[in-house]
């Protein structure tokens, strides 16, 4: 987790999600969602734990976060995810119809946001939101590495 002196940024509680996810055996991605400056769910990569390939983080914390708001829709709603969302989660995103999303981590081979399909500039998109990349970039890229590393 990103340490300093001021509370923990939204980013930062989802990187303290990536890493559990990690010390897990998961993929260390963590996401939180955030609606009125205060989390309605957080989240973290569950694709093995519950033998599940949609049990990404953004699709773990956008379910949860639709039942606490009691609408698949969430509109007045921000996510922070370590790594630049895949095609399924910004589909997800979209569907959603989160107002922002902030990642961390770039990923050239499976990311869809600014790498890959691009998908929130298909004009078939429903809806894209606001796109701030590089949020903990350094951290969640950290994170990364480091879990794949131990596994070669």
């Amino acid at each position: 987790m990103i340490r300093g002196l001021k509370a923990p940024s939204f980013m930062d509680l989802a990187l303290q999600a990536a890493e559990n996810a990690g010390k897990a055996g998961e993929v260390p991605i963590g996401c939180v969602v955030v609606r009125n400056d205060e989390v309605i769910a957080t989240a973290a990569n569950r694709t093995l734990t519950d033998r599940d390939p949609t049990g990404h983080a953004e699709i773990v914390a956008l379910r949860e976060a639709a039942k606490k708001v009691g609408s698949e829709r969430l509109v007045d709603c921000d996510l922070y995810v370590t790594l630049e969302p895949c095609t399924m989660c910004a589909g997800a995103i979209s569907f959603a119809r989160v107002r922002r999303l902030y990642y961390g981590a770039a990923d050239p081979k499976g990311g869809a946001v600014e790498s890959g399909v691009r998908f929130f500039g298909s004009p078939t998109c429903h809806h894209a939101p606001d796109v701030y990349s590089g949020v903990g970039e350094s951290e969640a890229a950290r994170l990364l590495k480091a879990f794949f590393r131990e596994r070669r």
